[in-house]
């Protein structure tokens, strides 16, 4: 099999009917000589702090792997639907969760 062959190939993953799905809109990435740490959180409004909803525990190559896939599928993202535009503030947090205007 050549290398343009087995980058084409797909795997199959189940995926099982009970899985439980969650929606994070931050991550706070901690990292060991031998480990990667994503703590998934959701920060909504009205909440007092961000909720942690899932930990994933990648070894560094997996996280480059991750990193580099990301980044392609941004790419063909950004193709497709156009730019994904940053907000300003130094905090996207502080850009999506602000106290209501009195």
């Amino acid at each position: 099999m050549t290398n343009k062959e087995s980058e084409k190939k797909v795997l199959n993953i189940s995926i099982p009917a009970d899985l439980e799905v969650v929606y994070a809109n931050l991550v706070r990435i901690t990292h060991s000589p031998s480990e990667f740490i994503f703590d998934f959180a959701q920060m909504l409004p009205g909440l007092t702090g961000p909720e942690l909803k899932s930990r994933v525990i990648l070894s560094p190559v997996s996280a480059k792997l991750i990193y580099k896939a990301l980044g392609d599928n941004l790419s063909k993202y950004e193709a497709n639907f156009g730019e994904i535009t940053l907000p300003r503030s130094s905090s996207l947090a502080n850009t999506l969760f602000q106290p209501p205007a009195e």
